[in-house]
């Protein structure tokens, strides 16, 4: 129950800011499911992926997509995501936690500092930039685990010259195509070595987490979303100590 409740904050959170949410899943598996670290981190990029691939469809019928964006930001991810998550097998998950605690206070000052980002003021787009950008939030996809919305949504406006709706939608499909590709990674080396990957659980995850965004994105439209950004930006790095205080230093 605790798993679903989690699966539903995550689903939330996606709904509310369009990012943010995938970056708890690893958490909530790891201290509410008492995953192993190898196996949470990959199972999370399942979770991620099928909690994005269902919002991707809604999008894609209200042809909020840009796809182009997603040749060129998504190709390069997908690259950058199955090196991760090959470099991901090799070391302690100490490391890979360590690093995913940084990116969480990363998310988190980023939250902060940013508006909801209605106001955000589209960019040329470009094209080298957004590959090379693609390539490195992919690796860091597969090496933690994380859908990395909170990188792909700025990095769309900024660099891609996309609206922020339209930035939204769009990063959903990049993050989907990514964290499949992560998580084959993964289950392909974890289950040459035995690992059993409790699918009930990802499947009840997913289901909650889909749950959660339409609530969330219903809700987005009426609370203040700019406080709300702000206190999970503050929920992040409590987050963040509590990784690097039970899985990292322990």
């Amino acid at each position: 129950m605790l798993a679903l409740l989690g699966a539903i904050v995550i689903g939330l959170s996606l709904g509310l800011f369009g990012s943010g949410g995938s970056i708890l899943t690893v958490p909530v598996l790891l201290y509410l499911l008492h995953m192993p670290p190898p196996l949470a981190i990959a199972s999370s990029l399942l979770i991620v992926a099928g909690i994005s691939l269902f919002g991707s469809v809604r999008n894609g019928l209200q042809r909020l997509i840009s796809w182009r964006h997603v040749l060129w930001f998504g190709i390069p991810g997908m690259m950058g995501t199955y090196g991760g998550a090959w470099f991901g097998t090799l070391v302690d998950a100490r490391w890979q936690l360590l690093v995913f605690s940084l990116l969480m206070l990363v998310a988190a000052v980023m939250m902060w500092r940013s508006s909801t980002g209605d106001n955000v003021e589209a960019k040329a787009f470009k094209p080298a930039k957004i590959v090379l950008d693609g390539l490195i939030v992919g690796v860091i996809t597969g090496f933690v685990g994380v859908g990395g919305g909170f990188l792909i949504v700025p990095a769309l406006v900024l660099l891609g010259g996309l609206s922020m709706p339209i930035g939204i939608a769009t990063s959903l499909v990049i993050i989907a195509m990514k964290s499949f590709v992560g998580f084959g990674k993964y289950y392909w080396v974890m289950s040459e070595q035995g690992v059993v990957f409790d699918w009930t659980t990802i499947g009840l995850m997913i289901v909650a987490g889909i749950a959660g965004s339409y609530v969330g994105g219903a809700l987005g439209k009426r609370l203040p979303k700019a406080q709300l950004q702000k206190a999970f930006a503050v929920f992040l790095v409590i987050m963040a100590a509590v990784v690097i205080y039970q899985s990292v230093l322990k």
